[in-house]
């Protein structure tokens, strides 16, 4: 069941993303807690979370669509399973024209992930753990500013040549150093590029993974998609895979529908004042009235709404 829901979330994104003026795909890949409270199969103590728990992986373009969501067991590491979730996307995209980019976060550092990337033909942004060398490499460039302010922080950006055994050669790593007033040492970051950007763009770039988490966390919390409390792992994993249908449905209205004074609502914020919206259905001899409150959604915000919908419908043959 959950491989053919799966099939129909790719066909809803597919069809979202056909009505969406873009020229490049950007996919974040990332994984969440789902704690349980029973005798779940699959469920394992995670080290990370402190819990017993499910570890799903899910992956989103940057419009928040959910191209996709795997359950698995909950001691795996972040990147497990990351190919099986991947290929069926990528081969959704291949004959696109958009420019295919991906962001990770260090879970997901692994060679046999730029190798992939780089051979069906995607920009990464991967974090990269510190390590002895890459601190070696960078240390040239620890030095202390005179002066520091609080709260405004000295940063700056370096390039690096950087490659470990296991790597098939060596690739760009940007780093990031921040000094801040009252730390005695600086903050500095890796990232692992094949992106040709300034090294300041390729951080911004990567920065941009963030709304993977909200996007997660609003699941989370507008639709319970944690909430995975049947016996069985295959009925939990169908369960996960309607979550994310529900999600897209929710996604795909604020995104494709909603007017712009309303498109950066929350999910959470959609189902309070749009979807439980107050309304009284008046009986007449010939026809039903239904009349809906307009203290979240003013009569002219809901008829656009409707107008957009309308729009977005196939035309009838």
């Amino acid at each position: 069941m959950a491989t053919g829901l799966a099939a129909l979330n790719a066909a809803w994104v597919s069809t979202a993303m056909s009505h969406t003026a873009t020229q490049r795909l950007i996919l974040d890949l990332d994984s969440w807690e789902s704690p349980v409270h029973g005798e779940q199969e699959e469920a394992k103590y995670n080290g990370h979370y402190g819990s017993v728990c499910y570890h799903p992986l899910f992956r989103f373009n940057q419009f928040g669509d959910c191209e996709g969501a795997v359950l698995r067991e909950g001691n795996v590491a972040s990147a497990d399973g990351w190919q099986e979730l991947l290929d069926p996307i990528v081969k959704r995209y291949a004959d696109s024209n958009l420019r295919k980019q991906f962001r990770g976060d260090a879970g997901f550092a692994r060679p046999q992930i730029y190798e992939y990337l780089e051979e069906h033909g995607f920009l990464y942004a991967i974090r990269l753990p510190s390590n002895v060398v890459l601190e070696r490499q960078v240390e040239p460039h620890l030095v202390r500013p005179e002066a520091l302010t609080p709260g405004r922080p000295v940063v700056s950006y370096h390039d690096l040549l950087y490659a470990t055994g296991t790597w098939d050669r060596p690739r760009r790593v940007v780093c990031k150093i921040e000094w801040h007033a009252g730390e005695l040492f600086p903050r500095v970051g890796f990232i692992v590029t094949n992106r040709t950007d300034p090294p300041r763009g390729v951080v911004h770039f990567y920065n941009g993974r963030g709304t993977c988490e909200q996007w997660i966390k609003e699941g989370k919390h507008a639709l319970g998609w944690m909430r995975l409390s049947c016996h069985r792992f295959l009925d939990n994993a169908a369960r996960l895979a309607l979550f994310v249908l529900a999600y897209n449905l929710a996604n795909f209205l604020r995104r494709l529908v909603l007017p712009e004074q309303m498109a950066r609502w929350s999910l959470t914020m959609l189902r309070e004042k749009l979807v439980k919206i107050g309304a009284r259905l008046t009986r007449h001899a010939r026809r039903l009235t239904v009349q809906l409150a307009e203290v979240a959604i003013p009569r002219d915000l809901f008829g656009q709404i409707l107008s957009r919908i309308r729009q977005l419908s196939p035309v009838p043959t």
